[in-house]
């Protein structure tokens, strides 16, 4: 018998257990101290509303919240599935039951190559997850570190501003979203390494970044075995069996990186932060007597690091590029502001002066406001029954906060389907998880460790690109027929890739 007739027979024997114990638990459910589940549709039996999700969930599930209200529920097969869509629902979610729902729902995709064994993204709040995300906070990701990686950041963006000189004088456009993400992902190789992983000028770097877009793509996927923990020993047809290509292709490059580096023994003269890079540094701590830091860790910490830190920031970016595109009038603010703090003269943007930069600033939270890195934060789960805006979630319930819809919420914003960077002019709101109507990087235990390095490379990127350049349209379109349409996945990521033609100033 062959594996998809196999898991029929069980899909089909377990249904119907399924729907018998539904029927007799179905009142334990509705009612637990007297709490209730959030609203929603009615499912259907055995696949629950796995239907109405459709090819873009995170607009589904915000149509259904406008009807239902801020806090639903439904089932995605054998599992309840509650979703946050409000910034007053989120504000409550992190601040009085952060720790109680700060566990993931771990995707069987996750599992397939035991990545949510050694991952800060996926591993449960432990001792393990502690000390991992703290060493990412001194080692790699600190105010310190990050001071002292700004030069390095201004090599990579200058390179950036080279290649996309070299398309001005030739005429050519650039695929914004490809140049941004071979700045970030060299930027994180010589931070990491000390050498670029990709050029602009070769095909490495979309090689790359179609790795890490399938990898998120897949993981973003609903499948049998998540919706159906019972069909887990069916994984080969339960899961895509191709990201577990992904995955390890992606190791495989870590891995001879890294015996590379310990056959050479340059990380024994590592004695400080300051000293080497953050591979040295993550090898001698491995090294250390009694040290709780293994080699898969290493691996898995840098497949984090990789596939969060480069392509979130790159396609924020091209939807940043693309926005002012589609709004000439902000894109000329903009410029006017970069001219009247840096003058006429070609002078390259620093860091330093992002802080004197306040509309382009702006340009950053609206564009992370309208197209959020994630639009689902990654699933929690439910150590224990929590009531959250009067109603239950019960215990193993999975948890979706849908930032996409948060970011859109008509009640929190004015015009929210309109990219306005003014409406944070006279607002002081930022990012670092406090202001639940702009959460991209998250709140709470979970918030994502790189959104200093992030935004510190998104203001940089931003204002070298549009300070250096005047910019028209690719492939004779005009800014109204922008195609804005998105491609679900961990990520979130335009459909038609951005491509713009620079023009000397």
């Amino acid at each position: 018998m062959d594996y998809s007739m196999l898991a029929a027979l069980l899909s089909l024997l377990w249904a119907c257990f399924y729907f018998l114990k539904i029927k007799s638990n179905s009142s334990k459910l509705t009612s637990i101290n007297g709490s209730r589940l959030p609203p929603g549709p009615r499912p259907m039996p055995i696949i629950g509303n796995l239907h109405q999700l459709g090819d873009t969930p995170h607009r589904t599930l915000a149509e259904l919240s406008n009807k239902y209200g801020p806090l639903i529920s439904l089932r995605f097969g054998s599992i309840t599935t509650i979703v946050v869509s409000s910034s007053l629902v989120a504000k409550e979610l992190f601040q009085k039951h952060d720790l109680a729902l700060a566990n993931r729902k771990v995707p069987a995709a996750v599992r397939s190559n035991e990545h949510d064994k050694y991952s800060i993204a996926w591993l449960p709040v432990c001792p393990k997850w502690r000390n991992l995300r703290k060493i990412s906070a001194v080692h790699s990701l600190s105010t310190q570190r990050l001071d002292a990686s700004q030069s390095l950041r201004q090599a990579k963006v200058m390179e950036l501003l080279e290649f996309v000189r070299g398309c001005c004088k030739a005429g050519e456009a650039v695929d914004v979203g490809k140049a941004a993400f071979t700045t970030s992902l060299n930027l994180l190789s010589n931070t990491f390494f000390s050498f670029d992983l990709a050029s602009h000028s070769s095909s490495d770097s979309g090689e790359f970044k179609e790795l890490v877009w399938k990898i998120m793509e897949e993981i973003g996927k609903p499948n049998l075995a998540d919706c159906f923990p019972v069909l887990r020993f069916v994984s080969a047809v339960s899961v895509n069996c191709q990201l577990m290509g992904y995955g390890n292709k992606l190791n495989e490059v870590f891995a001879g990186i890294i015996e590379e580096r310990l056959r050479s023994g340059a990380s024994s003269d590592s004695s400080g932060v300051g000293d080497g890079d953050v591979l040295d540094t993550l090898l001698r701590l491995m090294k250390e007597n009694d040290s709780e830091l293994s080699l898969d860790d290493i691996k898995h910490l840098l497949m984090d690091f990789f596939t969060a830190g480069t392509d979130t920031t790159s396609s924020t970016l091209e939807w940043a590029m693309t926005e002012l595109l589609r709004n000439p009038e902000k894109m000329a603010k903009a410029q006017a502001e970069l001219e009247q703090v840096l003058g006429n003269d070609n002078v390259a943007v620093q860091e330093s002066d992002t802080l004197k930069l306040p509309y382009l600033e702006a340009i950053v939270k609206e564009t992370l406001r309208m197209h959020p890195p994630t639009v689902f934060l990654l699933p929690r789960k439910a150590n224990a029954d929590v009531d959250l805006y009067s109603y239950l979630v019960p215990k193993n319930a999975q948890v979706l906060v849908n930032l996409w819809a948060i970011s859109r919420d008509p009640n929190t914003w004015e015009n929210p389907n309109v990219f306005s960077p003014e409406r944070f002019l006279d607002r002081d709101i930022d990012m670092k998880g406090q202001d639940f109507g702009l959460i991209p990087f998250g709140a709470g235990r979970r918030i994502c460790p790189g959104l200093a390095l992030a935004h510190r490379m998104l203001n940089l990127m931003l204002g070298t690109l549009i300070h250096a350049f005047n910019w028209k349209l690719g492939d004779g379109l005009n800014p109204e027929d922008l195609d804005m349409t998105d491609k679900f996945g961990i990520t979130i990521q335009k459909a038609k890739p951005l491509r713009a033609i620079p023009i000397p100033k």
